[in-house]
């Protein structure tokens, strides 16, 4: 039950970091306009990583597509490529993770497999959280970087007087998003790595013991164990424990002080 528990709530966890990943990849909210200096304004802009809007106080918005892949920067780039590996990841842990639940059989897949598939679905959803908080990280490492250079390039002037007014661009709703979609879909595939112990059978060696009915006569050797029943069978009995195969005559013959009847 423990182990079922695991993996239920792991995969729950997963799925709703994906979907939150998803949500932050398409959110044009990733940079927004700073207000601080300029509360005041006719027209907010905020970009995401596939277009750049404008909001009008008049509540009119209009969005423009990024109609380059050249022309953009390298970092928006690689973010773009992290968020979309980090989203095929998890949704290939997601069907994974489906068929390694324990409450469902299929066929005659026994736990070793379903283990397996348990550590295999843990794994790429560790990977698809660390894609998701590498990427909003870089983006936010740049925003950063930007702010700095925009606002010492504004208090540039002599005396410190402001003689250019730059857009300054802060921190979106999208990034936090993307933090909290990277820990859940982390913290998802953790669990599910917890859960394939619990599915992995435990491997225990036991050593044979062979046991022999004694009959009417019992004769025992130094060297091995041999018992004759005492029927008169004609077929002469092979000793295999002695090193050699020696028959049943050729013992009796060369009596030993081993020798106990």
């Amino acid at each position: 039950m423990a182990t079922t528990t695991c993996q239920v709530v792991g995969l729950l966890l997963s799925l709703l970091g994906l979907a939150g990943c998803i949500a932050a990849t398409g959110m044009d909210m990733w940079s927004t306009q700073d207000l601080y200096d300029n509360p005041v304004t006719s027209v907010f802009q905020y970009e995401g990583l596939w277009r750049s809007c404008v909001q009008q106080s008049s509540g009119f918005t209009e969005c423009r597509p990024y109609f380059t892949i050249l022309g953009l920067p390298a970092m928006l780039q690689a973010v773009r490529a992290l968020m979309i590996v980090g989203i095929v990841l998890g949704v290939f842990g997601i069907l994974v993770s489906v068929f390694a639940l324990k409450c469902i059989r299929i066929g005659s897949m026994d736990d070793s497999a379903k283990a397996k598939m348990t550590l295999t679905s843990g794994i790429l959803f560790i990977i698809s959280g660390i894609c998701a908080i590498i990427g909003v990280s870089v983006f936010a490492n740049m925003l950063v970087t930007n702010f700095w250079m925009s606002t010492a390039n504004m208090y540039s002037g002599m005396g410190g007087m402001v003689q250019t007014v730059q857009t300054r661009y802060t921190f979106g709703a999208a990034l936090f998003v993307g933090w909290v979609a990277g820990g859940l879909t982390l913290i998802g595939g953790v669990m599910m790595c917890i859960a394939c112990r619990g599915l992995t059978p435990d491997e225990s060696n036991f050593k044979a013991v062979s046991y022999h009915a004694s009959g009417q006569n019992v004769a025992y050797k130094h060297g091995g164990f041999k018992a004759s029943t005492g029927f008169g069978s004609n077929v002469r009995n092979k000793k295999i424990y002695d090193g050699g195969a020696r028959t049943e005559d050729d013992e009796q013959s060369h009596p030993t002080k081993f020798d106990y009847v």
